[in-house]
């Protein structure tokens, strides 16, 4: 209503999406660790890790879902430093768990997923009223979703499509295809040496979708939990959301789909933390590299065997490493990303251009083996202020009028004079 339709603003409205995102988790990460310099190490990785800043720049639905991810960690550590959740903390957790379900088509799974991994906050009969309550305020807000669904039972073709769930796959197909790919998609040399295989979600021969150094750091906060946090319930969920972001993506057969599992890296990110304040142990913050700490075993630097400056080496080559990847990527990304056109249909436009130049009207967009691209001539002619209702889309299959104008995404025409042939498109006038 206020800029009015156009490619440019899309595209910084996805990327300043991801950008709060990012900067929001450094945010929670300052809140976690009471370190400003944890939230920077962790805000300025997310910003600019491939996996996240990639999507950032694709204007699709799933650009958002890093925010929903976010908003809902926030919503849930904050109830979980208190003894007793008010309404403002269970409707902050169950709205955050809508906004997660209904924003991008894995929330349908993941949502659900994450409810119920409230659980493990239940450890009194407060705890678990508290998280009853967030259930049914989450239940009420799923009845839109479930009606719809109801009605339009189609709404799963989609699904039959991209999984290898079948309405005739028994149980044991099922479970043996999910173990399968749940490991295929968790597999770390996967995500960091090679990342998504699809040249539209990340840049080929670049690396990894995920930075090698922060996936230790990663690692090392999960030992991190389990030696020094075991019986604070909000790591453990985080832990279970990291397992439960990779579930969507391994119900289909596309392995490593960065997309369907956009949640991942928000959890790897913040699993960071704990790890960077064990690092960090003993210093003021900020102090890095300084030697004027006790170290954690209470010696002083008077002769005593100190932890902290191996700590403090070992941080300071993750960091130099992790900045290293960094720079080799976006130096890639810089001189190699803008060459992917044709991943992002830029054939389609030139074919556009030249059918809306000549005066025959309508123009008759038919869908054939390279799948539906009409959409492209409604968006450009909403850009150009032209009416919608120049264009024809043809049902699939059927075949524009003698002497019509179509632009096709069909491998070739029969009884028809080309005009031009781009990429996979066609441009041609029947006979």
């Amino acid at each position: 209503k206020i800029f009015g339709p156009g490619i440019l603003t899309a595209r910084l409205f996805a990327a300043a999406c991801m950008f709060g995102a990012c900067a929001l988790l450094g945010l929670l990460a300052r809140r976690i660790s009471g370190r400003n310099t944890i939230g920077i190490i962790v805000g300025g990785f997310a910003l600019l890790t491939p996996w996240l800043f990639e999507v950032g720049r694709l204007v699709l639905e799933t650009f958002f879902y890093p925010m929903a991810v976010v908003l809902l960690l926030w919503s849930v550590f904050r109830a979980s430093r208190k003894q007793v959740w008010n309404l403002l903390d269970t409707s902050a957790i169950g709205l955050s768990l809508t906004l997660l379900t209904y924003s991008y088509t894995i929330g349908r799974l993941l949502g659900p997923l994450l409810a119920g991994g409230l659980i493990v906050f239940a450890v009194n009969r407060r705890r678990m009223v508290s998280v009853l309550k967030v259930w049914v305020i989450f239940g009420l807000s799923l009845v839109p979703l479930i009606v719809y669904i109801v009605q339009n039972p189609a709404l799963t073709s989609r699904f039959y499509l991209l999984s290898y769930i079948k309405p005739e796959s028994t149980y044991v197909e099922i479970a043996a295809n999910f173990i399968r790919r749940f490991f295929e998609d968790i597999n770390p040399l996967t995500m960091l040496l090679a990342g998504d295989i699809n040249p539209r979600h990340h840049l080929p021969d670049a690396y990894g979708s995920f930075y090698i150094s922060i996936f230790v750091l990663a690692i090392g906060g999960i030992a991190a939990v389990i030696a020094r946090h075991r019986r604070d319930s909000w790591w453990w969920y985080v832990i279970f959301g990291m397992f439960a972001s990779v579930v969507p993506g391994s119900l289909t057969v596309d392995s490593f789909h960065t997309l369907r599992m956009i949640a991942y890296p928000v959890f790897l990110m913040v699993l960071t933390i704990p790890s960077l304040t064990w690092l960090l142990e003993g210093r003021q913050d900020g102090e890095v590299g300084t030697d004027h700490a006790v170290s954690r075993t209470g010696q002083t630097k008077n002769g005593a065997i100190s932890w902290q400056m191996p700590k403090s080496g070992l941080l300071a080559v993750l960091l130099v490493f992790g900045t290293v990847e960094a720079a080799y990527f976006h130096w890639n990304y810089n001189r190699e990303g803008g060459k992917r056109g044709y991943v992002f249909d830029a054939a389609y436009k030139p074919l556009y251009d030249q059918a809306v130049s000549q005066p025959l009207r309508p123009i008759y967009l038919v869908d054939g083996y390279w799948g539906p691209a009409y959409i492209h001539s409604f968006w450009y002619a909403t850009l150009e202020g032209r009416e919608i209702e120049e264009f024809i889309h043809l049902p699939y299959g059927k075949r524009p009028p003698a002497g019509g104008v179509a632009i096709s995404t069909e491998q070739t025409c029969t009884n028809c004079e080309m005009i031009r042939r781009n990429g996979d498109y066609l441009l041609y006038r029947t006979r």
